[in-house]
This record gives structure tokens, sequence and C-alpha cells, in this order.
């Protein structure tokens, strides 16, 4: 019975910390949000030919995080704002609480995490993912 006591004790303790390190960290959030702007803007510099010397992130806030599973590897699925400033050639432009739906999945060896966007393909029940190192 005191077995039974010490063991539950132990684990509400170590529920207690809760200390993950398999969880992304905000600033982790930050840098694949970084990494999905730049993206977009690429793709939006070229079509639209504008020319965004920079940007910065401010003020990113996570509302929603699910874990679960792709392609055999822990993964989450991650849901916020964040603040825009783009720094054009004779003006900036602020755009304030910008929705974010990213998701970031831990490598095999648990040292590095990638940003995964999914890709409908026709004929195909399954999205393709294609991941990109966050640095």
């Amino acid at each position: 019975m005191i077995r039974v006591i010490a063991i539950c004790l132990l684990m509400v303790f170590l529920s207690a910390c809760n200390s993950n390190p398999l969880t992304p960290t905000n600033g982790l959030v930050k840098k694949a949000v970084t990494l999905q702007v730049e993206q977009t803007q690429q793709q939006l510099s070229q079509q639209l030919d504008l020319n965004v010397k920079s940007f910065e992130i401010k003020h990113l806030a996570i509302s929603e995080q699910k874990y679960q599973i792709i392609q055999t590897l822990p993964a989450y699925h991650i849901r916020g704002t964040y603040d825009l400033t783009l720094k054009l050639p004779k003006r900036q432009l602020n755009q304030a609480k910008k929705p974010f739906d990213v998701y970031m999945q831990l490598q095999k060896e648990g040292k590095t995490w990638r940003l995964l966007q999914s890709e409908k393909v026709s004929g195909e029940l399954e999205p393709i993912w294609r991941s990109y190192l966050i640095q």
C-alpha cells in the first residue's frame, strides 16, 4: 500500500515538472513562422514585382498546439497570431494579429526541428509533406 502511494506521489511530482524537451518553444515556433513568411514573401515579391527589404515578426502568441504523428515521427500542429512589419523601400507596413498555422516535426535523432508544409496531389488521399530545416 505504501508503495502505491509513493508511486502515485512520484507521478504527480514528475507530471508537475512538465519540462518536455520534445515540445517546441515559442522561439522555435517564431523561427518556423519566419521561415514560412520568408517563403511567402519571396513568391509574392516575384509575382507582384515588390521590393521587400526585410520584415519583422513580433508578439507571437500560440492559441492552439496539437500533438500528432506525421510519417511515423512526432509533430505539432500549432496555430496563433503575430504582428508583422514589412519594410519597403519608401515606407513600412504594419499588420497586427495575423494568423499563423504551422506544422513542426521533431526529427529522429531528437536534435532538429523541421517546418512541414502539406501539398495536396490530385488523385491522392494523403497529402505530400515537404519539410524545411528550422535554424
